[in-house]
């Protein structure tokens, strides 16, 4: 059955700020791999936000994607277009909130007893839905889109490649989390 990181005061608490940065890190690293598209790039991030859920489960895993924000927010360039801050505001920005609420979302459903491959692709299919959700109302208003448009530049374009995401990290769940079990 998968379960994710344990929540408990017996996790120390090294160990798990080392896992909350290590997906921090895989999500600049899967920010640079980018095939530009306007006015939404395609990236490998949706694929470590729903990991992140799977693996960490809800807390944390929107935590790491709380500390990518605030690397952006510092300035730094590590969103899809090294915009540092500015992607915040950006038709984008809505995305980047909605790393957070999918990983939470995906960890939640994946703690509430996920315990085959097809009901963690589904949680994951669900996080990146929240993403989509999120991101699509800030693009209409930053972008000063219609519905129809938003969603035929900002989702769907990416539903089928998204789908798949969300079936590799329910593969990769279960031996990702096995693995950092080992550690606790």
């Amino acid at each position: 059955m998968l379960r994710t990181l344990p929540q408990t005061r017996d996790a120390h608490i090294i160990y798990r700020l080392a896992s909350i940065g290590a997906f921090t890190l895989l999500t600049i690293i899967a920010a640079r791999i980018t095939i530009s598209m306007q006015p939404v790039p395609f990236t490998l991030q949706t694929l470590v936000v729903v990991l992140a859920g799977l693996i960490l489960g809800a807390r944390d895993g929107a935590l790491s994607q709380l500390a990518y924000l605030a690397l952006i927010a510092l300035n730094l360039p590590v969103d899809s277009r090294a915009l540092g801050a500015a992607a915040l505001v950006g038709p984008t920005a809505g995305y980047l909130f909605g790393f957070v609420a999918g990983a939470f979302v995906a960890g939640l459903l994946v703690e509430r007893g996920t315990t085959r491959l097809w009901q963690r692709w589904i949680a994951g299919i669900v996080g990146i839905a929240v993403v989509y959700v999120i991101g699509v109302v800030v693009l209409m208003i930053n972008a000063h889109l219609a519905f129809d448009a938003a969603w035929a530049s900002g989702v769907a374009p990416f539903i089928v490649p998204d789908v798949a995401k969300a079936l590799v990290a329910a593969a990769l769940a279960e031996g990702g989390r096995s693995l950092l079990l080992r550690q606790v």
